[in-house]
């Protein structure tokens, strides 16, 4: 048995990564090994070391390995009341992760109709919240759409490109700036 000061000088060490990286983890790796369709949650977890039940305490599904970080960061972006403007700091402290590596990936995890239906779904919850509040804010209902959806659109298009251009090279509320830049002279027209 070892003496008290080695135990705490043991765990007083690196911390282990948490469940929740150590899944995704293993998650990419055995998507970009097998594809996306050819693996299963068993095998995800069997290569993470956890339980099965240990997955679902962190991910819905399979595609949530990927998402559950951005669909956060919507979920706090409708909380705030989804100002067009609060879009400018969803990117802030975005790091390269596994949505990242799956946009860059897509071939290789065979992913191509996932990501774009994913990709989908995220675009319109973005620009659906933005569009309540533009009408909210006195925009006539079809702008607020039209519009609505441009914002949707142009978050994840530079969320796809930050990760193409390499997303430890690049920042990503720079790309997310330029993107929407694109947008403001529909609110301007609109106003």
């Amino acid at each position: 048995m070892l003496p008290y000061a080695e135990v705490v000088s043991i765990r007083a060490g690196r911390p282990r990564a948490s469940s929740r990286e150590t899944i995704s983890e293993a998650a990419c790796e055995l998507f970009l090994e097998q594809g996306y369709e050819g693996t299963s949650i068993t095998d995800i977890t069997r290569r993470a070391g956890v339980a099965r039940s240990s997955f679902f305490n962190y991910f819905a599904s399979k595609s949530d390995v990927f998402w559950s970080g951005f669909d956060e960061r919507i979920d706090a972006f409708e909380a705030a009341g989804a100002r067009v403007d609060a879009l400018a700091t969803f990117a802030d402290g975005f790091e390269p992760d596994s949505l990242a590596l799956a946009f860059v990936n897509a071939d290789q995890m065979l992913l191509g109709d996932e990501l774009d239906r994913e990709s989908a779904l995220r675009r319109a919850r973005i620009g659906r919240a933005v569009s309540t509040r533009l009408r909210a804010d006195g925009m006539g209902a079809l702008a607020a759409d039209v519009v609505g959806a441009a914002h949707g659109a142009a978050v994840l298009a530079a969320v796809e490109r930050w990760a193409r251009d390499g997303a430890g090279r690049t920042r990503l509320p720079a790309v997310l700036a330029e993107a929407l830049a694109v947008l403001r002279p529909l609110l301007v027209a609109h106003a």
